[in-house]
């Protein structure tokens, strides 16, 4: 598999403790940019990648959130920081968790705001867009199959992520299932949930609350 070049934005000292920030579908790095990865570089050296497809990074045509896990393994290999601290929304919190299954040793937290469940979620499947997108809308229908269809030792392997984990829920105005959200934060043995009832888009439409679960999380 040839290597995908990816792009990435960072604040921050180089000599603090890394943090990795993974976007969501259709979103790439600047969803970080404006607030969350300001506050966090104060006390952190964060970079942020536009992951496969998004953004300013390589649109190959082949997605899946393994190959996307693999991505951000080689990026740690590049910027040479292990262990990190990884932060995952949505998709890229699907991401931040296989990378934390496949390499638990380069991962000193993992937190996962809205990232599907490993369970079959039956999330429609996006129509493709009359206009064009910012990202290759190829990614969409592809990672939307795989979260339909997950890998099973995705979940029965959660009891192996063992790293202290903040699972952040949005609560009811979520189109995530979340009571199963809390059933997967109750496996993972360093686990624990916490809901900002603010919808998907946690730290978007409520930044303080994230960040204040984040950084208390963090240090």
């Amino acid at each position: 598999m040839a290597t995908v070049r990816l792009h990435y934005r960072s604040w921050g000292s180089a000599e603090n403790a890394p943090v990795i920030l993974l976007h969501g579908g259709g979103t790439d790095s600047a969803t970080w940019a404006d607030v969350v990865a300001p506050a966090l570089s104060e006390q952190w050296r964060v970079y942020a990648p536009d992951l496969r497809g998004h953004g300013k990074s390589e649109w190959p045509g082949e997605y899946s959130l393994e190959l996307m896990r693999d991505d951000v393994l080689e990026l740690m290999d590049e910027i040479g920081t292990a262990p990190v601290s990884l932060v995952g929304h949505s998709m890229g919190g699907a991401v931040a968790y296989l990378v934390t299954l496949d390499s638990p040793e380069r991962v000193r937290r993992l937190v996962l705001e809205e990232a599907p469940p490993p369970v079959p979620l039956a999330l429609p499947m996006p129509a493709r867009p009359a206009e064009p997108v910012p990202y290759d809308f190829d990614v969409r229908p592809a990672i939307v199959a795989q979260l339909n269809t997950p890998d099973p030792a995705w979940w029965t392997r959660a009891d192996e992520v063992a790293v202290p984990t903040l699972v952040i829920s949005g609560g009811p105005a979520s189109h995530l299932p979340q009571r199963t959200l809390y059933e997967f934060a109750a496996r993972l043995p360093g686990g624990r949930l916490v809901t900002v009832p603010a919808g998907h888009r946690v730290h978007t439409t409520a930044p303080e609350p994230f960040l204040e679960a984040v950084l208390a999380f963090l240090e």
